[in-house]
């Protein structure tokens, strides 16, 4: 009997160091859960940073928008003006200078000229033509 109580002690043995060794797998088995858990919260904590940060970026650039907005309009109401000046000003500065060549044109020959037709004589007064052409430009109207 000696044999059958060795033999049982042997099979208590093989159960208790099988029962250790459940309960080691177990017990690395919840460590590992927790650790999952662990990263998986950090994870979670990280993003909800990252939204609060985007969240936070979002609001100063919509504050940004909304106060170049308005100054963006307001320069581009004062390119449109400026471009509306601008052709205006090259019209009149071509219209002077057509006046200029017909003056130029106008000194190198009589001041009034005579043209015959049907017999008659017409006189042309360029420069009273020119000062009653209501595109004539004078100083004042040149300064902006």
């Amino acid at each position: 009997m000696a044999s059958s109580s060795g033999n049982s002690s042997q099979i208590g043995s093989e159960e208790d160091l099988m029962d250790l060794k459940k309960r080691k797998r177990m017990q690395s088995n919840r460590e590992s859960a927790r650790k999952s858990r662990m990263r998986k919260q950090k994870h979670l904590d990280d993003l909800t940073d990252q939204i609060n940060q985007m969240k936070k970026d979002n609001a100063q650039i919509l504050a940004t928008i909304n106060m170049t907005t308005p100054q963006y309009v307001k320069v581009e109401a004062e390119n449109s003006v400026l471009r509306a000046q601008m052709s205006e000003l090259s019209q009149r500065l071509d219209y002077l200078n057509e006046i200029i060549n017909l003056m130029s044109y106008n000194s190198t020959s009589t001041s009034n000229h005579h043209c015959m037709s049907g017999g008659g004589v017409f006189e042309f007064d360029y420069h009273h033509d020119l000062m009653n052409n209501p595109w004539a430009a004078a100083a004042e109207m040149l300064q902006y």
